[in-house]
């Protein structure tokens, strides 16, 4: 491994290699870009990064990486995660899965930081469905919400599905209203199922996107409405 490839999987986890060899079909990994280390290249020239958290670090990278060609972002959704305990000698002590499940409105958490992202050209974001199992060890050495439990290690356990989200037109599934109707976070998150906090953020994202605009206030919440833009006076709704 030379040194720009040891830089780019010092601290890769288990899950990150699987996704960046899947999605690499083939073609080179821990590819140099100006002065970016990238996941992979495949063969057709297409630049790989996964992304696990967060979306907000890859902002300066996506600028420049679209620029010389086209960017896939992976973004993983975890449906389920195992998680799976040992103790410092390696002995499994318990095997349980987490009470919590992801979805695909979880991307809309790791954008907050970046939601300007999705308008680059030449950039298209899938989040791949995904199982993982996380080995966890009780050295004492973790977090205190986990009781000194250390996370080890992610790895991808099942695989089940992607979507492609190429250009904005593409974020319009994430705005489950008519073109004349208007809505709250409140609203949006009674309709889809998911928490206000996840929904107010969500309406952020697509609002920095230009897809939605806000229109008024509803008592201490703000409205919205879908685009086409126009400028809309506040209170229309309630006329």
């Amino acid at each position: 491994m030379n040194k720009t490839s040891a830089i780019g999987t010092r601290k890769e986890s288990s899950l990150h290699r699987s996704l960046k060899f899947r999605y690499s079909g083939g073609g080179q990994t821990e590819v140099l870009i100006g002065d970016y280390v990238c996941d992979a290249k495949t063969s057709k020239g297409e630049i790989i990064e996964v992304q696990t958290g967060s979306l907000g670090p890859l902002k300066k990278k996506a600028k420049f990486l679209t620029q010389t060609g086209k960017l896939n972002i992976i973004h993983p959704i975890i449906n389920q995660k195992q998680i799976e305990l040992y103790d410092v000698s390696g002995q499994l002590l318990h095997r349980r899965k987490s009470p919590k499940k992801g979805n695909v409105w979880d991307l809309f958490n790791a954008l907050i930081h970046a939601p300007e992202l999705p308008l680059h050209k030449n950039l298209n974001i899938e989040l791949a469905l995904i199982d993982v199992v996380e080995k966890r060890i009780d050295d004492g050495a973790g977090s205190w919400r986990r009781k000194g439990v250390s996370i080890n290690d992610r790895f991808l356990g099942a695989w089940h599905n992607s979507i492609i989200l190429k250009d904005k037109r593409d974020y319009y599934q994430f705005i489950p209203f008519e073109e004349n109707e208007c809505f709250t976070a409140r609203n949006l998150a009674e309709k889809v199922g998911i928490a206000t906090t996840l929904a107010q953020k969500t309406l952020y994202v697509l609002k920095k996107m230009g897809l939605i605009e806000r229109i008024g206030k509803l008592g201490n919440a703000y409205e919205y409405m879908k685009n086409p833009l126009r400028k809309i006076k506040a209170g229309v709704c309630h006329e």
